[in-house]
């Protein structure tokens, strides 16, 4: 997190660190103080207005708008590997056990689910155990594909499809950036090969080309099976044409991202933090409704939480390593480690995020004692 001066406005730049641009949820943010938004966060009250312009209908409008998908907080589930660099399954399940009494929307294999690193074997044994636990519990499970090949990325969604799953989460190959023609036709050969399945587009910038809102709204038009979007977007301007431009879908913004973007329409939250689930659920309503003052003060409390992580865990990495640490907060066994060549956090490292904020925090560290290393847990490599 950085604080800039543009043309005399303050402006925080909130990012999950691992990101080559810096973007929490994998794309840079920047919420503008004071004049851009006029909210004051740093006293208790908050002067956040509405936006005035509205193309032609206003943001209550779009909150009755038709999605596509449906709308609330997601949150990916991080994969544990033992000491052997293994799968640790029934540490997994434990984990998404634990994420489903925060939401039903959860998926695997974005970024902070190492999606990129896995093999066949090991993407078919998670897909397993992942599907298995959501269904237990009534949810539909997200599978997140990543690849540099469309062909295996087409071959992991069919295995998949074959296995009963439907919604998955896309991004784009990477090894170059894609042209215009190229963009339209990668959406082609996924959503057109697999007319019964739900995708959501991972837009970030390690894949060399953000698409745009109005890039999307036109996807829309040619596929009805492109529903939603894992989308923070590098700029205001960005978040506020995903919601003007292409309203059908359902838009996944990170927290601060959701701060501005629910000034136009109706979007969602991709939660980040998820030790602290109320404060989630409080900032997502306070987006429907229109409630400036909570949406300014749950922002600045997580402000807080990204200055104790980045005082703790310094140095940029890849997002496995701070996402692990939230969700060692409810399953102290959770490994912290990466599949290399990357390397996750510490447990000294996680022991000092959890000093601090208990510290400066406290209502954001999880109670019952769950606090992995901090509070002497060990590892289970199971």
């Amino acid at each position: 997190m950085g604080r800039v001066r543009v043309g005399g406005m303050e402006i925080l730049k909130i990012f999950r660190p691992g990101n080559s641009t810096g973007g929490i949820a994998d794309a840079t943010i920047q919420v503008a103080r004071g004049a851009a938004l006029g909210c004051a966060t740093t006293g208790s009250h908050c002067d956040l207005e509405r936006p005035t312009e509205n193309r032609g209908f206003s943001w209550r409008d779009t909150f009755m708008a038709d999605k596509r998908y449906p709308g609330g907080l997601m949150a990916t589930c991080c994969i544990p590997w033992n000491e052997k660099g293994q799968f640790a399954e029934s540490i997994f399940r434990r984990n998404v056990r634990h994420a489903l009494g925060g939401t039903q929307m959860l998926y695997v294999f974005g970024t902070a689910g190492e999606g990129y690193a896995v093999s066949d074997r090991q993407f078919d044994q998670i897909v397993s155990a992942f599907a298995d636990e959501m269904r237990q519990s009534g949810a539909e499970p997200m599978v997140g594909v990543i690849g540099l090949s469309l062909t295996t990325m087409l071959e992991r969604i069919r295995r998949c499809s074959d296995w009963g799953v439907r919604d998955f989460q896309i991004s784009l190959p990477s090894w170059a950036a894609l042209r215009d023609i190229e963009l339209f036709s990668f959406f082609d050969h996924i959503c057109g090969a697999f007319p019964d399945c739900r995708f959501m587009h991972y837009n970030l910038p390690r894949t060399k080309r953000m698409v745009t809102g109005k890039e999307y709204g036109r996807l829309a038009k040619l596929h009805p099976n492109l529903v939603a979007t894992k989308n923070c977007g590098d700029s205001l301007s960005h978040l506020r044409s995903l919601l003007l431009d292409a309203p059908e879908l359902q838009h996944f913004l990170s927290e601060a991202g959701y701060v501005y973007g629910s000034l136009f329409g109706e979007c969602s939250i991709l939660v980040s933090f998820i030790m602290h689930w109320p404060r989630q659920r409080a900032l997502y309503e306070a987006g429907r409704r229109g409630d400036r003052e909570t949406l300014c003060a749950i922002q600045k409390e997580i402000d807080i939480v990204v200055d104790c992580l980045f005082e703790a865990i310094p140095g940029d990495r890849i997002d496995g390593s701070y996402d692990k640490l939230f969700e060692k907060m409810y399953v102290p066994e959770m490994p912290l480690r990466l599949q290399p060549p990357y390397q996750g956090s510490s447990d000294d490292e996680y022991a000092k995020f959890i000093a601090l904020l208990r510290q400066r925090l406290p209502d954001w560290v999880p109670q019952a004692g769950s606090h992995g290393i901090a509070e002497g847990k060990k590892e289970d490599n199971s």
